[in-house]
C-alpha cells in the first residue's frame, strides 16, 4: 500500500504541476497574440536628457554601492532615495553629498513605509529610477515607475514569475520608457573580449555555449533580520529551479545574438539534483529551534538546465549557491573553428592561436593571450576600462554598466539590454522550475517580442 500511495503522490503532483504550467502556457501564447498597443523597444531611444535626474529603490549592500557610482558619473543628479530603513537612506545620502558635486545636495529622503518609495516617485517624478530590493519587489517597482514616468533599471532577475515579465513588456511598450535588468557581468573585460572574438567570426559560427552562476553563499544564512539571506533564504527552501541564471547567460545570450535579429531561445529542460546543503548548513550553524530548521529545503543544490535555440544550437546553464566549491560562471562558446572558455580565460582555434599554440589540442592562456587582447581588446573597454577598474564594483564592470546607462539616456541611443532580453534571460527561472516539477519536460520559452526579436539589431560593438 505504501508503494501505491506513493505512486498515486507522485501522479497527482506532476499532474498539478503539469497543469499549472499549462494554465501558465495557455496565458502567454494569449499575449503573444495581443499586442500591447504600444512602441516596439527592442531598438528604442528615448529623447536625450541632459541631466538625468535619479532616484534610487533600496539601498542595501547593492544599492548603495550604485548611488555612489551614480553620483560620480558627470551629466547625473541624484534626487531621491528610499529604503525601508532610514540609517541605510542617510548613509547613501551622505555618500552621494561627499562625493562634492553641487548636483546632489538636495536629495529627498523616503523611509519607514513599506511603499515610501511610491510617494517618492509621485513627488519627485526623476527621469530614472534604479531598483535594488529584493527579488519579489522588482516587477512592481519596475511597473509603477515606468508608470509614473520614469526609466526603470532593475536589478537581477528582472522578475520572478512569466505573469510579471508580460506586465514588464506590455507597461514598457505602452510608456515608452525603458525597462534594463541591469546585468553587469555583461560588461567584465573577459565577456566584452569574448563579445568581439565571436563578431570578427575568430570561432566561426557558433554551436554551444555554457553558462553558470557557481557561487558558494551559505554564509547569507547568517542574515536574519536585515540582508540578502533575510529574504533570499525562503526562495531556496520554497524554489527548485535555477533561480538566478542571468550572470552566465546574459553574456553567452550576447555571443549569440540571441534574441536580436539571428536565433532566439526555443525550448527548455532542467533537472535538480537532491537538496542537501542548505539544511544541513542550518543544522550545523543554528539552534534546532531557529527558524532556518524549521524550513523543508525542496530546492535541489545544482541545477543544470538545456535550452534549444529556433536554429537548433544549445546552451547549458547551471546554479548552485549551495556547494563548496570555487566560483565559476563557466563563459564558455563553441564554434565551427574554436572554443572560447572561462575560469581560467582561455583560448583554442583550429590550426593554433597566433604566437601561442600551433593547434586546437593545447589551450592557449595566460601570458600566451596578450596578443589575442592586443589585437582584440573590445574598444569600449579601451576607452572605460581604466576608469572602471578604478572606480571598482566587481572589478569595474558595476560602474561601466552605469556608465553606459546614462551615456545613453544622455545621447538618446538605444540601451544595450533591452527590456524583452532582460524578460528572455530571466524566464529560465520559472520555466526551469516547471520543467523540474514535471520531471523533465520541455518548456516552451515566450516571445516577449510578439515575433518582432528577428528585426532587431545585434548588440552594436560599442566604442
Amino acid at each position: 500500500m505504501k508503494n501505491i500511495d506513493r505512486r498515486n503522490f507522485l501522479k497527482k503532483t506532476s499532474l498539478s504541476a503539469a497543469s499549472f504550467y499549462l494554465a501558465s502556457s495557455v496565458g502567454c501564447s494569449e499575449k503573444e497574440n495581443n499586442p500591447s498597443g504600444g512602441t516596439y523597444m527592442g531598438d528604442f531611444s528615448a529623447p536625450k536628457l541632459d541631466t538625468v535626474r535619479i532616484a534610487l529603490i533600496g539601498v542595501g549592500a547593492r544599492g548603495s554601492g550604485h548611488a555612489k557610482q551614480l553620483a560620480s558619473i558627470e551629466g547625473t543628479q541624484i534626487v531621491a532615495i528610499s529604503d525601508v530603513y532610514e540609517d541605510l537612506v542617510d548613509r547613501s545620502v551622505g555618500h552621494c553629498k561627499a562625493i562634492g558635486n553641487e548636483r546632489h545636495t538636495d536629495i529627498a529622503r523616503y523611509f519607514g513605509d513599506e511603499n515610501a518609495w511610491k510617494k517618492m516617485l509621485s513627488e519627485v517624478k526623476p527621469d530614472a529610477v534604479f531598483i535594488a530590493t529584493n527579488w519579489r519587489n522588482h516587477a512592481p517597482m519596475a511597473i509603477e515607475t515606468m508608470r509614473q514616468g520614469a526609466h526603470a533599471f532593475v536589478e537581477v532577475p528582472i522578475a520572478v514569475t512569466l505573469e510579471e515579465m508580460w506586465e514588464i513588456v506590455d507597461t514598457s511598450e505602452q510608456t515608452q520608457k525603458h525597462c534594463m535588468m541591469m546585468e553587469n557581468v555583461n560588461y567584465g573585460r573577459e565577456e566584452l573580449l569574448y563579445l568581439n572574438l565571436c563578431r570578427q567570426g575568430l570561432i566561426g559560427e557558433i554551436l554551444h555555449a555554457e553558462a553558470a552562476y557557481i557561487h558558494e553563499l551559505r554564509f547569507q544564512m547568517e542574515e536574519q533580520e536585515r540582508g540578502t539571506g533575510s529574504w533570499r533564504t525562503q526562495h531556496y527552501a520554497e524554489r527548485n529551479g535555477n533561480l538566478y541564471p542571468t550572470h552566465g547567460l546574459g553574456p553567452v545570450a550576447q555571443y549569440m545574438n540571441l534574441g536580436r535579429g539571428e536565433d532566439q531561445f526555443n525550448t527548455l529542460v532542467s533537472f535538480s539534483s537532491l537538496a542537501r546543503g542548505r539544511k544541513a548548513y542550518a543544522e550545523k550553524n543554528f539552534t534546532t529551534d531557529h527558524k532556518w530548521n524549521a524550513l523543508e529545503y525542496t530546492g535541489g543544490d545544482i541545477n543544470t538546465s538545456i535550452i534549444k535555440t529556433t536554429l537548433g544550437k544549445t546552451v547549458m546553464i547551471q546554479w548552485d549557491e549551495t556547494s563548496p566549491r570555487p566560483y565559476t560562471r563557466l563563459n564558455l562558446v563553441q564554434g565551427t573553428k574554436g572554443i572560447l572558455a572561462g575560469y581560467p580565460i582561455r583560448v583554442a582555434l583550429e590550426g593554433g592561436v597566433e604566437g601561442a599554440t600551433d593547434s586546437h589540442h593545447r589551450w592557449a592562456q595566460g601570458e600566451q593571450l596578450e596578443g589575442l587582447y592586443n589585437k582584440y581588446e573590445h574598444p569600449m573597454y579601451k576607452r572605460l576600462g581604466a576608469l572602471a577598474t578604478k572606480m571598482g564594483g566587481h572589478g569595474g564592470m558595476d560602474f561601466m554598466m552605469l556608465y553606459r546607462i546614462i551615456e545613453c539616456l544622455r545621447s538618446g541611443s538605444p540601451i544595450d539590454q533591452n527590456v524583452y532580453e532582460g524578460c528572455l534571460w530571466s524566464a529560465v527561472s520559472p520555466l526551469s522550475e516547471a520543467s523540474v516539477a514535471q520531471g523533465g519536460m520541455p518548456q516552451k520559452f515566450p516571445d516577449f517580442t510578439r515575433n518582432q526579436w528577428q528585426n532587431t539589431q545585434p548588440l552594436n560593438i560599442i566604442f
